[in-house]
C-alpha cells in the first residue's frame, strides 16, 4: 500500500513541476512579445536576453502525463 502511496505521490510531483515549468515559459514568452512590441526596430538587441531565456525554457516546457508514448525512432 505504501508503495502505491509513494508512486502516486511521485507521479503528483512530476505532473506538477512539468505544469510550473510550462507555465513559466508562457510568462517569459509573454513578457518577450511585450517587450518586442515595445522595443519596435531595437527588439532583436533589446529582447535577447528574454528570447534567450524563453528558447531554453522551452527545452523543458512539454507537458507530459505520468503515461509516455515512446515513439519509435528510426536507424
Amino acid at each position: 500500500m505504501e508503495d502505491v502511496k509513494a508512486k502516486l505521490e511521485a507521479r503528483d510531483k512530476h505532473i506538477r513541476e512539468t505544469w510550473i515549468n510550462t507555465m513559466e515559459a508562457r510568462l517569459v514568452g509573454e513578457e518577450l512579445a511585450k517587450c518586442r512590441k515595445g522595443e519596435g526596430v531595437n527588439a532583436a538587441q533589446n529582447c535577447k536576453y528574454l528570447a534567450d531565456l524563453y528558447l531554453e525554457l522551452l527545452k523543458d516546457a512539454s507537458l507530459k502525463g505520468y503515461r509516455q508514448v515512446q515513439v519509435p525512432t528510426r536507424k
